[in-house]
């Protein structure tokens, strides 16, 4: 009887589980239990139950939840790059992605490459070395919706024996499946699309399970030895091993393919204790179980305020993919049949007064730095998702001082176009 028949979700308010006996409780805590589970910090049922489906919706063979988007990804890269790695990462990140990347990895003794246009096979081949530990991207990029090829980047990575890692937040399982594309592992803040209310926080890291992290995965060394590519996953680790009887294991010897989500769990999960709480991940599951049909929806009413956007007198240029003039617009009718999503970016003529006076006067909008939610948002990136950008890093990557950022929600899209409507009066005059 799964979950006592109930056809809700329950939520496991609990902090650790009865083992029953001691022998159960040796088994759980080594691995051997399925099903069992030890302590909320490490796995809880509620999480169960939204990692299962996430995999699922993507095609994956394992996922770990989290409290937050920041968290998986903080923890899917230390992962894979601690003990001496190296990231290569696209420029057309998420600010904190970026601040993180930049900022904190190099604190830690992992290295960082950032190249423009991470899926140009050119590129992306004289970035990767053998340090290199994975590739990291942005499916559709926050807030100009420039459409990364993973495909090509995902071939690139994989002669290398390299893993790719890939943000898809904005366009969620329901309109893009990276693994489908060649990617390994797949991130998401779920607070974002797949919540879509934006009333709680979360994370998820799907994992395909595909790449080999093994011994036979190796590179060259200076001296001109081979070493395994990811030496954390090919070492023993004491808390998966049967010390008692000799038995050594690293995490490729007790998950094989898995070795990645596995480690992630066990040791950046637990240890780090960016676990997600039963009620929050509660409320991520009732956003999922609605996500076709709001993305259906929102995804119809942001290209008809694009296509709004583009023609207006006062704008000099509207990022969204979906428009035939993008220049990701070939790539996003072969990959995104379903649309790009429901977050586009403008920028506005004059200066910061003009964005100022724009933004205080719209009424539907509400302006706050989320996306995804079922009510429509305005932010100007420059000043709060991408502050942690320099002005030349803004610009790199299409964010000028009067960009503004739309994430539609469900609302009447007349209703929308005359709350935008309202803010050009402001700005501009009648």
């Amino acid at each position: 009887r799964v979950h006592l028949d109930a056809t809700s979700v329950p939520i496991y308010a609990t902090a650790a589980y009865d083992l029953h006996t001691a022998e159960r409780g040796s088994r759980t805590a080594n691995g051997k239990e399925p099903g069992a589970h030890l302590y909320s910090r490490a796995s809880n049922p509620t999480s169960d139950v939204l990692e299962a489906r996430l995999a699922s919706l993507d095609g994956g063979k394992a996922a770990v939840a989290f409290a937050s988007g920041m968290a998986a990804i903080a923890a899917t890269i230390l992962t894979l790059a601690d003990n001496g790695g190296r990231i290569v990462a696209a420029n057309a990140l998420y600010g904190g992605t970026f601040d993180f990347i930049t900022n904190i990895l190099p604190a830690l003794g992992i290295g960082v490459d950032i190249i423009d246009r991470i899926d140009d096979p050119a590129s992306l081949e004289a970035a990767i070395g053998p340090d290199t530990r994975l590739v990291f991207v942005e499916s559709v990029s926050n807030p100009t919706t420039r459409i990364a090829d993973i495909d090509a980047i995902s071939r690139v990575a994989h002669a290398h024996g390299v893993a790719v890692v890939v943000d898809n937040t904005l366009p969620t399982p329901y309109l893009y499946r990276p693994i489908e594309h060649g990617a390994d592992i797949v991130v998401y803040s779920t607070t974002k699309g797949i919540n879509g209310h934006g009333n709680a926080l979360g994370g998820a890291v799907i994992d395909a399970a595909d790449l080999d992290y093994g011994p036979a995965n190796t590179v060259t060394r200076p001296d001109g030895t081979d070493a395994p590519r990811y030496p954390q996953l090919n070492s023993p680790v004491h808390n998966i091993s049967d010390e008692a009887h000799g038995i050594r294991r690293s995490f490729v010897d007790a998950a094989g393919t898995k070795a990645f989500s596995q480690r992630l769990r066990l040791k950046y999960l637990r240890l780090l204790g960016a676990a997600p709480a039963p009620f929050e991940t509660y409320l991520t599951l009732q956003g999922l179980e609605t996500l076709g049909v709001r993305l259906d929806r929102e995804t119809a009413t942001t290209q008809r305020i694009a296509r709004f956007l583009e023609k207006h007198p006062h704008v000099i240029n509207v990022a969204y993919a979906g428009l035939p003039d993008s220049p990701d617009h070939a790539l996003a009718q072969r990959d995104y049949p379903r649309g790009v999503g429901t977050v586009l970016a403008f920028t506005l003529e004059g200066g910061i007064e003009q964005s100022n006076a724009f933004i205080d006067a719209t009424r539907i909008f509400t302006y706050l730095t989320n996306i995804g939610a079922s009510a429509s948002l305005i932010v100007d990136p420059a000043r709060t998702t991408h502050r942690e950008f320099t002005e030349a890093q803004q610009r790199a990557a299409g964010i000028e001082p009067t960009t503004i950022r739309l994430s539609i929600g469900l609302e009447d899209p007349d209703d929308l176009i005359a709350d935008l409507e309202r803010g050009f009066t402001a700005a501009y005059g009648a």
